[in-house]
């Protein structure tokens, strides 16, 4: 079940920011459940593996994190609140976060996002982490 009693602002005074897949504040009223997701990395199995190219490392990225939510029984469109971690941000990485984020979060239900560029990550060869919060009534 998906939060029904939420409340998307993206205020006509400021940039429209659902081209770039997040709005930029989200109202929930009456919360029963919370989830907490910790930054998941772009690591694939078991032995974490890391390929060299962000878009795979988001993609994956974005699957570890969608297999956290569904062990929590809760799913994508119950986040509302996101942190990106990106190594050397470019506007291309901004531009491929932007496609997959679109392909995983209806317009209408995008999370609150912040970005933060960094130098590195935890692990060499970590490209990309994100971490969540999700919220369920």
């Amino acid at each position: 079940m998906s939060i029904t009693n939420r409340q998307t602002s993206n205020p006509t005074e400021l940039f429209d920011p659902t081209p770039y897949g997040f709005a930029h504040s989200i109202k929930v009223e009456n919360p029963a459940a919370i989830c907490f997701i910790s930054g998941q990395s772009g690591g694939t199995g078991r032995n974490h593996e890391l390929s060299p190219d962000f878009r795979t490392q988001v993609r994956a990225a974005l699957q570890n994190l969608k297999l956290q939510l569904e062990a929590q029984s809760f799913d994508l469109q119950d986040v509302v609140k996101i942190t990106l971690l990106i190594v050397d941000h470019n506007a291309d990485k901004l531009a491929i976060w932007s496609e997959e984020a679109g392909m995983m979060w209806d317009k209408t239900a995008l999370p609150t996002s912040t970005l933060i560029p960094v130098q590195q990550l935890a692990l060499s060869g970590m490209l990309f982490e994100i971490d969540a919060i999700a919220q369920k009534i």
